[in-house]
């Protein structure tokens, strides 16, 4: 988005992953509480079955509901540049998780050793 901010008639769009896995998580917690129908017949009305996670795939969503500037653009670099380092923030985080768990087992292993 930040690189086409300033191309003409340019929509912003997102990758949409974060809420399709919640989805599918909650499609699954909600399973046990479900009525389950039995069809004998393919043309039958299916019930609604549980989304595996597994098979998630992100969305790509274009944003035409947001105000325009005078090109036609809807992309706010300011707020895209913020968008950007959040996700670095996120990213820092985790990677200094993994690190931190890592190093645990590391250390777990060396006293069994």
């Amino acid at each position: 988005n930040l690189a086409n901010s300033e191309t003409p008639n340019y929509k912003k769009q997102y990758v949409n992953f974060e809420s399709e896995l919640s989805r599918a998580f909650q499609s699954r917690d909600n399973d046990h509480e479900a009525f389950h129908m039995i069809t004998t017949d393919s043309r039958h009305i299916q019930s609604a079955q549980p989304k595996d996670w597994r098979s998630v795939e992100p969305r790509r969503v274009t944003d035409f509901l947001t105000t325009a500037d005078a090109n036609g653009n809807n992309v706010d670099a300011e707020e895209e540049a913020m968008n950007i380092v959040q996700l670095q923030m996120e990213y820092e985080l985790l990677t200094r998780l993994e690190n931190f768990e890592f190093s645990q087992v590391k250390t777990a292993m060396q006293k069994l050793g």
